[in-house]
């Protein structure tokens, strides 16, 4: 099994708030997750990153690949 950090949209329309989680890469962007890990806010000012460093290193250790998108926000939480 494949599994990939990524993020989940959640959040009204024209407002996304997304959550950051650890699912099979099979699974569809807002289906079933196996644990979420932090949260990402783009509209509000400043944006708001919430990454849990310790359970995104474990997963990331295990063999979780993150997509581009959260490789560079766990850049800017500095755990990467």
């Amino acid at each position: 099994m494949a599994v990939k950090i990524r993020l989940r949209r959640i959040g009204k329309k024209k407002a996304p708030v997304y959550r950051v989680v650890v699912a099979d890469e099979r699974s569809p962007r807002d289906g079933r997750c196996i644990e979420e890990i932090g949260y990402y806010n783009p509209v509000s000012d400043p944006v708001q990153i919430s990454i849990d460093a310790e359970k995104a290193t474990a997963w990331l250790k295990n063999g979780a690949q993150p997509t581009e998108t959260v490789k560079s926000l766990l850049k800017k939480s500095n755990i990467l």
